[in-house]
């Protein structure tokens, strides 16, 4: 069994909240008809990929 290392439970929490966050702002964007919040949650998505792919080797 292994242990997991703090860090890496750090930025997979991190990771997960900002997908969260970015899919929920996205579904808002797209409910209100309001691209400049769809645009807001797409970065958020994006922002989370990034730190997932510059992270994980």
């Amino acid at each position: 069994m292994t242990i997991d290392w703090l860090p890496d439970r750090g930025i997979r929490r991190t990771v997960l909240a900002l997908g969260a966050v970015g899919l929920s702002v996205i579904a808002t964007g797209v409910a209100l008809d309001l691209l400049w919040l769809l645009g807001i949650g797409v970065w958020g998505v994006i922002g989370a990929m990034a730190v997932e792919l510059v992270y994980r080797p």
